[in-house]
């Protein structure tokens, strides 16, 4: 890559260009979208703690706050699914030729046992390579947050080892435009219907 003030190349694995040690543009578009979305998922978790369920309950626009509450709900227990076989398909096909060994074995291991810890308890009952054991079950019974805690924090894990390297992060992130007007689009979705539903409450 190429520094796009002074010109000069140099390689991904470099944060800073080494001739005017600034950094290039395309990092401050990956840091800012990844900030982006921080800030719009905490903003939606907050509200799904504190306004969300008010306004389901209330007379006004009862399906669309329905509909969003009962999104936030299934996103917390089962939106870790898709963002681990997102993982997946990327180290596959994207980061296959570059990955270093231990670092890309270590990632999908983690991935893949966390999908399969997800997955077993709900294979049928009569598939015998299917069921977890029962101490496994009985702690799921007593626990039950405890598997999805877990698995968000593999993917979690996973997502900052990966962006936590220059090229690695390149290469899952891109020149980050896509990311910024994804995670844009986002943050502008949770404010407009938190103001829809502030006023449509006071």
């Amino acid at each position: 890559m190429y520094c796009d003030r002074c010109g000069l190349n140099f390689l991904p694995k470099q944060s800073v260009c080494t001739r005017c040690k600034r950094v290039p543009t395309r990092y401050w578009f990956q840091f800012m979208s990844l900030v982006t979305v921080l800030v719009a998922v905490l903003c939606n978790t907050v509200l799904g703690l504190f306004l969300l369920p008010r306004l389901a309950e209330a007379h006004h626009a009862r399906s669309l706050f329905r509909g969003w509450y009962w999104f936030n709900q299934k996103a917390a227990f089962y939106g870790w699914v898709p963002l681990a076989i997102g993982l997946l398909a990327w180290d596959y096909f994207v980061w296959k030729e570059a990955r270093p060994k231990v670092k890309g074995w270590f990632t999908r291991k983690l991935l893949t046992l966390s999908l399969a810890a997800g997955v077993a308890p709900l294979l049928p009952w009569w598939i015998p390579a299917g069921q977890p054991p029962g101490q496994f079950l009985s702690m799921i019974s007593r626990h039950a947050g405890l598997p999805v805690m877990l698995a968000w924090g593999v993917v979690l894990f996973v997502t900052i080892l990966v962006c936590i390297d220059p090229e690695s992060r390149d290469y899952l992130l891109g020149h980050g435009r896509t990311l910024s007007i994804v995670s844009t689009a986002m943050l502008v979705l949770v404010l407009a219907m938190t103001i829809v539903g502030w006023s449509l409450t006071y």
